[in-house]
């Protein structure tokens, strides 16, 4: 077997994609990059992009902290909230949040400054947008009923809306940068993250799928650990790789996923938010399914070491 380093894209946002490339960044043979969603309409980065007209940078700053040379003192630092600014019109932000809000303002170009906080921060990796191009995400549901923006989509399926139907409004476009950087990827790794507000949406931006589609290597799922709340309720591993297959027009080729299972105090805690373990579900033929104890602690977040070693072992035997 020739080693050789792979160019590695995974996809995605809100926690789960920081802990992926945090796992992973320590390998040598991996060049890695995050390709983010961009529609985040809560907390601080929908406050920054409400105030400043600038676009959300949570997610791209955690993709960047999770890449950090020192990530623990990055963290430390960038997601202080500063309290001097306790009582002002931007009060509450991180550091982190501010300074690449601050950095888009001055250079003119989210990329620009994405780039920039990369340098300062030492990263293992790139991180790129996917979009630079103002939307939200928009959901129906069963109920013929309709709702706008990332939290309000995440609360109605949380709530028991079961939602039939996804879409970006306006409509945008793929970030040029992002269109060249897939297609030279020599694998893609979907997840883990919130289904419908931090995956789908990156596969709704015009330009997406195709640029997938011509991905040389596989399309690996890294299924969730928990249904996201009663509009969930009987979501397994097959339902997420047939939506995603179907919206990117290209068959999955992996999906990874989680057979541990917490103490039983862990699960009515989570029970009592409506959140079950995910099964499998009946896979499609063709998608290989890879299981293991990825949920080795309290909180419901893979084991970044295990899940490292098991898209490694992936990697490695349909690569190399």
């Amino acid at each position: 077997m020739q080693l050789r380093t792979l160019n590695v894209g995974c996809f995605g946002g809100g926690t789960g994609l920081p802990s992926l490339l945090g796992g992973l960044k320590s390998n040598p043979w991996l060049s890695l990059n995050a390709v983010v969603t961009m529609f985040d309409s809560g907390g601080s980065s929908g406050v920054l992009r409400d105030e400043l007209g600038v676009l959300p940078p949570g997610d791209v700053l955690k993709c960047a902290l999770a890449l950090a040379r020192n990530e623990r003192e990055a963290r430390r630092v960038l997601l202080a909230r500063l309290p001097m600014l306790e009582h002002a019109r931007l009060g509450g932000h991180t550091g982190g949040n501010l300074m690449l809000s601050m950095m888009e303002r001055y250079s003119g170009d989210f990329v620009a400054a994405v780039d920039g906080l990369r340098s300062l921060l030492g990263c293992a990796g790139r991180v790129w947008p996917v979009s630079v191009e103002q939307a939200s995400v928009c959901a129906e549901y069963r109920d013929g009923t309709r709702t706008r923006g990332e939290v309000e989509v995440d609360a109605g399926q949380v709530s028991g809306h079961g939602i039939t139907r996804l879409w970006l409004e306006p409509e945008v476009h793929l970030h040029h940068a992002a269109a060249e950087a897939i297609p030279r990827f020599d694998a893609a790794l979907i997840g883990p993250g919130s289904f419908y507000t931090s995956l789908m949406p990156i596969f709704l931006v015009r330009g997406a799928p195709d640029a997938v589609r011509q991905v040389r290597g596989p399309l690996i799922v890294v299924a969730n650990l928990l249904t996201e709340g009663h509009g969930m309720a009987g979501f397994t591993a097959a339902d997420a790789v047939r939506r995603l297959s179907d919206t990117i027009g290209r068959a999955i080729d992996v999906v990874i996923v989680n057979t541990a299972r917490p103490s039983r105090a862990t699960l009515d805690r989570y029970a009592g938010e409506h959140k079950s373990p995910l099964d499998i579900g009946d896979v499609p033929d063709g998608c290989e399914v890879v299981t293991g104890d990825f949920w080795t602690g309290q909180i419901a977040r893979h084991d970044r070491r295990r899940l490292a070693q098991a898209v490694w072992a992936i990697l490695a035997r349909r690569l190399l």
